[in-house]
């Protein structure tokens, strides 16, 4: 059974960080192309981050120079760095992996707000 497990999410201040985590089992996690997406209220899902079997990472435009994606092969583990958070960068973020299919997390909430 496919699982995928994301935490940290939380209230922040704009400008401040979180670091968001999604914890994978059930899948072959060294060989998966892992991403983060999101999901604002009334907006569509959309990619924030990626990152392949190799390390080579794509980011939204959005996101360039603030967020950073990043895997531990030996935790099963994704992380996405988030830096300088800004009132739109609030939504529900979903793991992603791109493994035999598409698989997704449930979501951690992101809310930046003073």
């Amino acid at each position: 059974q496919v699982q995928l497990v994301e935490s940290g999410g939380g209230l922040v201040q704009p400008g401040g960080s979180l670091r968001l985590s999604c914890a994978a089992s059930g899948i072959l996690f060294s060989t998966s192309v892992m991403g983060w997406y999101r999901q604002a209220p009334g907006k569509q899902r959309e990619l924030v981050a990626r990152i392949t079997s190799g390390g080579s990472t794509i980011y939204a435009d959005s996101v360039k120079d603030r967020f950073t994606i990043s895997r531990d092969n030996a935790k099963n583990t994704v992380y996405l760095q988030m830096n300088r958070l800004k009132p739109e960068d609030t939504a529900v973020y979903y793991c992603n992996a791109l493994w035999t299919r598409n698989y997704w997390g449930r979501g951690t909430q992101v809310t930046v707000s003073s």
